[in-house]
């Protein structure tokens, strides 16, 4: 592992972000006319970018945890 950086978190929150299901969440949530549709669909799309980012922070923190151990070297 040479990154500590989240990579495999954050690609895969792209390509829900970008399929058509996340287009049409994140469309309801900002971009729709209808005030009803954007107050029912706000709630979701918040808590589903707070599940991806929360996601993105597991991985970067076990990635952080695994690169401190490999640093410090093997114990017996």
């Amino acid at each position: 592992m040479r990154t500590r950086w989240p990579w495999i978190s954050m690609l895969l929150s792209v390509v829900i972000l970008v399929s058509p299901i996340g287009t049409d969440v994140l469309y309801d949530a900002f971009f729709n006319g209808e005030g009803l549709m954007r107050s029912l669909s706000q709630p979701i799309a918040f808590i589903l970018l707070a599940i991806l980012i929360s996601i993105c922070a597991i991985e970067w923190l076990a990635r952080l945890i695994v690169s401190k151990r490999r640093a410090r070297g093997a114990t017996v």
